[in-house]
């Protein structure tokens, strides 16, 4: 087989390098030239996906975790309902005060039903320097990867936060990547794998996104979690950047178009886009539009015929 070198390839381990980095930058240009014209290619096209799996974020269903209309137990039912092989439970809807008889409740309901817990989600801020308040932050990430654990979730999706006002991005990157290797220590003890999704702040733009990666460096319970409405300026030719790196995909139902107005996404050309990156894995609708209980099912309709899964 080709080497990366041979075949003009970017591999992982060398995006996780400056100089690979840089290389990324023009080839983003270059598809934004071609973004205008012609017809969007289906994913499938000449090729069909590989692996992927498809599952629901429980942040869609936010509003009825909230009115107390469903729970957990509920959203994996549901999930189940539509059949989907994985079910994504964001940590904001864990019940108040769980402990690890919960943990294993929603585990073996989730086995039970079918469907695999593809992984969760967590609020968590790494901008601030080394002191108590970064203390703190890595703490709240090593007890959610226990909790993952419990769940056999093999993956959480992190932050990177926002600079604080009067610090530099520069100096941002580096004290948010000094909290995810601490949390990798950890991670790689109990097998979890750390996504970092593209939510604003100082991940908003890609080139950002992937230099506090590069900081990170290559680790092998480390990458990117995939948000593809997260990117607010040509947002296909970024999401395309940092696909390479994804361990996790999130899709939203809208994306930034060139006006800066939001847009439906085309699933086709995400799919396409994570094929050419030779992704593999968890694919989440993280619906936040209208009307999630009529219009969840018909995108998970439209996914399963996008992605051949």
């Amino acid at each position: 087989m080709k080497n990366s070198k041979d075949s003009g390839m970017i591999s992982r381990r060398e995006m996780f390098t400056g100089g690979a980095l840089a290389a990324l930058v023009p080839l983003a240009a270059c598809g934004s030239q071609q973004a205008g014209g012609g017809k969007s290619e289906g994913a499938s096209a000449g090729r069909a996906t590989r692996n992927m799996q498809l599952s629901l974020a429980a942040y869609s269903m936010r509003d009825f975790f909230k009115s107390g209309e469903m729970d957990l137990f509920e959203f994996i039912d549901w999930c189940a309902e539509m059949d989907l092989p994985g079910t994504e439970l964001t940590s904001y809807y864990f019940k108040e005060g769980f402990d690890k008889a919960y943990l294993r409740e929603l585990r073996r309901h989730a086995f039970r039903c079918g469907v695999t817990v593809s992984g969760t989600a967590i609020a968590n801020d790494f901008c601030k320097p080394a002191g108590p308040e970064l203390d703190a932050e890595v703490e709240n990430v090593r007890k959610w990867i226990d909790n993952a654990a419990e769940l056999f979730a093999p993956h959480i999706r992190i932050f990177a936060g926002k600079a604080p006002e009067g610090v530099d991005i520069k100096t941002a990157i580096a004290w948010c990547a000094e909290g995810i290797k601490r949390s990798l220590e950890y991670a790689a003890e109990r097998g979890i794998t750390l996504g970092l999704e593209n939510h604003g702040g100082i991940t908003a733009r890609a080139v950002d996104h992937l230099e506090i990666c590069r900081a990170v460096g290559e680790h092998p319970w480390f990458g990117v979690n995939l948000d593809t409405g997260n990117y607010q300026t040509n947002p296909y030719e970024e999401l395309a950047m940092s696909a390479p790196l994804a361990v996790n995909v999130q899709v939203k139902v809208l994306v930034s178009g060139a006006d800066g107005k939001r847009e439906e996404t085309n699933l086709e050309r995400i799919g396409k886009i994570l094929l050419d990156a030779g992704y593999k894995g968890w694919v989440a609708l993280e619906y936040e539009e209208e009307d999630p209980k009529v219009n969840i099912p018909k995108w998970i309709d439209r996914m399963k015929k996008t992605f051949g899964c």
